[in-house]
């Protein structure tokens, strides 16, 4: 087994017992590799009895799962912990923009959002974030004021300062402070909200909404948290700690969704195979399968050489 921090090319790599720890080149992520798991197999065609390929076919999906998942499961506990000190923000409207589309709806401060366009809310930022990803589309918005539901339609209006669509509404919902049950509620609200952000955004630049500046890489990611250190470091340590935590959950997230993936190199693109052995009733020959991922890591190779020199373009315009 080989234990590696990085990817690419090895620069470093000693061995303990049977695990072979390894430094690579490129400073982009790391991976946890069993025998036999990249389809190499001995000279003479034999898998070793402790080899991966040796595995049930589910225990191997189940171990090749497990690494996105605990990324999840890091983004949760860092959630509970952010929760349970700074509370959570409730979508109730607090100011409402004049000649605004959310006061042409009737919207009012103090209304609670439950849904948009039958999705369930939760979080004030969520509100937000389907707010910023606007492009013009008509929100069906339902409504809870003084305990009574109502349900509006809203056309966001298009800022040529700007240029972004806005429904109208300002402020940062309602804080509030959990209770202990409330503590694993708002958790997994947390995580949802950075899920739905995540693939949000990726649908985004599938579609060409975003553009090349709006992707960053490990030197871009670096520049971001100094540049949010700078920012909160003034308020003191208990503000940076609780920003850093946010961001690990942020990033967290990114890398349980993008390793899911079904994409040649990802661990997503692994599970399609050991999903179509299941199918098959046998498993894609090693060899196949193994050129299969080794293409899709020279295309992520270059996509990283891209954009680590579009992360230092930016940082020196």
């Amino acid at each position: 087994m080989e234990f590696a921090v990085g990817m690419g090319p090895t620069l470093f790599s000693f061995q303990r017992g049977e695990t072979k720890y390894s430094l690579k080149l490129f400073p982009i992520g790391g991976a946890c590799m069993f025998d036999g798991e990249d389809g190499v197999m001995a000279e003479n065609g034999d898998v070793d009895e402790h080899s991966f390929l040796k595995a049930n076919v589910w225990a191997r999906i189940a171990t090749v799962f497990a690494g996105p998942f605990f990324n999840f499961v890091l983004a949760f506990v860092f959630s509970l912990i952010l929760v349970a000190f700074n509370g959570s923000d409730r979508p109730v409207v607090q100011q409402i923009m004049e000649n605004s589309a959310a006061e042409e709806a009737g919207i009012l401060p103090g209304d609670e959002i439950v849904r948009i366009n039958g999705e369930k809310i939760h979080l004030y930022r969520e509100v937000s974030l389907i707010s910023a990803m606007n492009q013009g589309e008509t929100l069906e918005i339902r409504l809870k004021r003084d305990g009574v539901t109502e349900d509006v339609t809203i056309v966001p209006r298009y800022d040529t300062q700007d240029g972004r669509y806005y429904i109208g509404l300002r402020g940062a919902g309602e804080y509030f402070k959990c209770n202990p049950l409330q503590v694993f509620q708002y958790g997994v609200y947390e995580v949802r909200y950075w899920v739905k952000a995540t693939y949000k955004s990726l649908l985004m630049l599938l579609q060409g909404q975003a553009s090349k500046d709006d992707v960053s890489g490990p030197i871009g990611i670096a520049q971001f948290v100094g540049d949010t250190y700078d920012e909160v470091k003034d308020y003191g340590i208990s503000s940076v700690v609780f920003t850093m935590m946010n961001i690990i959950i942020l990033l967290s997230v990114n890398l349980g969704i993008m390793n899911l993936l079904p994409l040649p190199a990802l661990d997503g693109g692994r599970l399609v195979f050991m999903f179509l052995e299941v199918i098959r009733g046998k498993p894609v020959s090693p060899e196949k399968e193994g050129l299969v991922h080794f293409a899709g890591l020279v295309v992520f190779m270059i996509l990283m050489v891209f954009v680590m020199y579009n992360d230092i373009m930016k940082i020196i315009r």
